[in-house]
């Protein structure tokens, strides 16, 4: 089935009944396997092979409701939640998911126990998507199957991803921390402090907050000439190489962007073997949210009860009007600053204020 706005809409009971030739009513009996109903063989036997072409896959909660809203909002994350939410990266996000969805007279349904038995998370199982219990859903984590999220986008159920998501041919809704900004924020703060020579080190880990991150790292280090010695150092199992650490022991280079509180507290320990200290003699900003950490690190922050509030509204917004556009958001993150950046040595230590990385809507 194919709405105005050219996608592809999930199939109707409606839609069930014209390709039978039956009425609704009909359709609505066999479905619900009313022995009363006296429905010819026939027609039963027509109406299912329509559900079959059709792919129509009932709703049990909006079908007893007659068609009308169910006022449930779906939460549907690829990773684990619990026993640990309140140290989870997710957990900020579902509070505010739970705080705009209270605010707007909905009810959520967690939806954690999808798994196919193998550890991955998947939305439809015996090729049923069960998001359909909800009007429509917000989905969190690192999909391990882009397949499936292009499947839900052409069957038209309403939906938005928290973190930018990529997959050809499906243009969904994302409410998207602007990691390239900020990244090319904290390469400015260093700049300003006085620092030309950087190390990138880098997670061995893919996906598009990474990639956003590397991308607004490396746009500032070009626009700004700074001399980039990695180019992009890698953190893998085996921890830093020496090589890492060598142009900071002679003093060519004078700052570090990790992308992670790890790699900052394996880099720390690896110069304090070799007599050097952060940020005396290095400067160190990291590329996520440090703040429970022992250590002040300069870092960004991701208002995140804010972007769970943001993907709440954006998807009442496409549950009350099916054909709306489907813009992505950008959502500012804030660059902290913490004790870990100052001048080169011998130079005078800089003041530079806390600054927000702007966002805009795409």
């Amino acid at each position: 089935m194919t709405s105005t706005n050219g996608r592809q809409r999930a199939a109707r009971q409606s839609d069930v009944a014209a390709l039978a030739g039956v009425s609704q009513s009909a359709v609505s009996r066999v479905i619900s396997g009313d022995a009363d109903s006296r429905i010819p063989e026939e027609t039963r036997r027509r109406v299912l092979d329509a559900i079959a072409t059709l792919g129509y896959v009932p709703n049990p909660i909006a079908r007893n409701l007659r068609g009308k809203r169910t006022q449930l909002l779906g939460v549907h994350t690829f990773e684990a939640l619990f026993p640990n939410a309140r140290e989870s990266f997710y957990f900020e996000f579902l509070l505010g998911i739970e705080e705009r969805a209270e605010e707007t007279r909905h009810d959520l349904v967690l939806f954690s126990s999808t798994g196919d038995g193998g550890g991955a998370r998947k939305i439809y199982r015996d090729e049923t998507n069960r998001l359909t219990i909800a009007d429509g859903s917000v989905l969190l984590g690192m999909s391990p199957d882009r397949d499936e999220l292009a499947r839900l986008w052409h069957e038209g159920y309403p939906f938005v991803h928290i973190g930018r998501r990529e997959v050809l041919g499906a243009p969904f809704p994302c409410i998207i921390p602007d990691y390239r900004r900020a990244s090319a924020e904290i390469v400015r703060r260093l700049h300003d402090h006085g620092h030309r020579s950087f190390a990138f080190i880098r997670e061995s880990i893919e996906g598009e907050p990474y990639e956003d991150r590397r991308d607004g790292y490396r746009t500032a280090v070009t626009e700004l000439g700074i001399r980039d010695v990695s180019p992009g150092f890698l953190y893998d199992e085996s921890g830093l190489s020496d090589a890492v650490i060598e142009g900071f022991v002679d003093g060519t280079v004078t700052a570090a962007v990790v992308e992670s509180e790890r790699i900052a507290e394996t880099l720390r320990g690896q110069l304090v073997a070799r007599g050097l200290s952060i940020p005396d003699d290095v400067s160190v900003a990291v590329l996520e949210d440090t703040s429970g950490a022992g250590v002040r690190w300069d870092d960004l922050r991701i208002p995140r009860k804010e972007i769970g509030r943001i993907a709440v509204e954006r998807l009442i917004e496409m549950v009350d009007d099916p054909d709306a556009p489907r813009e992505s958001v950008l959502v500012a993150c804030t660059v902290m600053p913490g004790e870990t950046i100052t001048g080169p040595r011998g130079t005078v230590p800089t003041a530079v204020a806390p600054s927000t990385a702007e966002g805009d809507e795409r």
